[in-house]
């Protein structure tokens, strides 16, 4: 498949050039190149920052800006930044007030990212890393911790970027974390692969009347595969291996996250919102302010996620407030 760039070495430079040019109210280069950084750092809050592999867009680079992530540090395609590199976003944007490190649990990003913590701590920075973790095809049910992180991440980065903005303490905001981590549930659907830029091959290969059932963001095998058919069978089956997961109790407010992996259109994702939305008033669940659309994306790998949240009050007013990052939904007033 034919594909963009410049060079195969330059691709997530010239990437963020691009980001910066089109965006230069919201977001500048950091001392080191491959620092993306909010342009006005607010003086005395608690930094929010992640790094990760490139070739996900728009998530993690494009939710830069203010109520949102201070800093992201942006790794080659598919691979995590080193620790040195991870160590220069924390000093670039971590004041008094400490930064928390958000970490996609996947292999790469753990290591590095627990080790430039430490190194940030003999440093004389506080920085607390938060493990980012919820796609249940990955590990079963009461071994959540060793779950990979997927698109369900993406609360944590809004909620979280609100109530640092809000001014949330380091200590509070680590615990917000867990318990907007705690109460995420995704399960993905991949249909056709995307092609490695890199290599220029398929990430996986299947039969044109298959789905795979929990596809991770790497090409990860899933969990098994069904035949494909109407959206309406497979959401339901994907919605009851959600709610078997955990529970959501009748009249519980939730948040869904419909997220494409790149290859599907808005006609897709809309479709598949609406059967989600029917499923769950069907069990007397509400669901409010729904985020649909390409937010963490595998190059152009055609498949969807459903991320599930139940927010106290206290998250859905974060989820819901204003910011300044180009690549986030406004959500403000945002409603079923």
């Amino acid at each position: 498949m034919k594909k963009l760039f410049n060079s195969r070495s330059s691709m997530a430079d010239d990437m963020i050039a691009g980001f910066l040019a089109a965006w230069p109210d919201a977001a500048v280069i950091g001392k080191h190149p491959r620092v993306v950084r909010r342009r006005a750092l607010k003086i005395g809050k608690v930094s929010l920052l992640i790094g990760n592999g490139s070739g996900h867009e728009p998530i993690a680079m494009g939710f830069v800006g203010t109520g949102l992530l201070d800093a992201n540090v942006v790794g080659d395609v598919f691979v995590a930044p080193s620790p040195d590199l991870i160590l220069e976003g924390i000093r670039e944007v971590t004041g008094p007030a400490g930064a928390i490190l958000l970490i996609s649990r996947h292999e790469g990003d753990v290591i590095n990212g627990r080790t430039a913590a430490m190194m940030a701590e003999d440093e004389g920075f506080s920085v607390h890393p938060l493990l980012m973790y919820d796609d249940i095809s990955s590990a079963p049910k009461g071994q959540e911790e060793d779950r990979r992180g997927a698109a369900g991440t993406i609360f944590i980065y809004k909620i979280l970027g609100a109530a640092a903005e809000a001014g949330l303490d380091l200590t509070a905001l680590a615990e917000l974390g867990a318990e907007v981590r705690d109460c995420t549930r995704t399960l993905g659907a991949a249909l056709n692969p995307g092609i490695s830029p890199l290599t220029g091959q398929q990430m996986f290969s299947l039969p044109e009347d298959e789905v795979f059932i929990g596809m991770g963001v790497h090409g990860e095998p899933g969990v098994g595969r069904r035949k494909l058919g109407p959206v309406r069978e497979l959401v339901a089956f994907m919605l009851d291996a959600l709610l078997q997961d955990r529970q959501i109790s009748p009249g519980t407010r939730t948040l869904v996250l419909i997220n494409g992996m790149g290859g599907c259109t808005m006609m897709e994702l809309l479709t598949v919102f609406g059967e989600v939305a029917a499923g769950l008033a069907a069990r007397g669940i509400p669901q409010t302010a729904p985020m649909i659309g390409s937010f963490s994306t595998t190059q152009e790998m055609a498949g969807f996620s459903i991320s599930l949240c139940t927010p106290t009050q206290r998250m859905l007013d974060f989820w819901q407030a204003p910011h300044g990052a180009p690549l986030f939904p406004d959500l403000h007033g945002v409603g079923a």
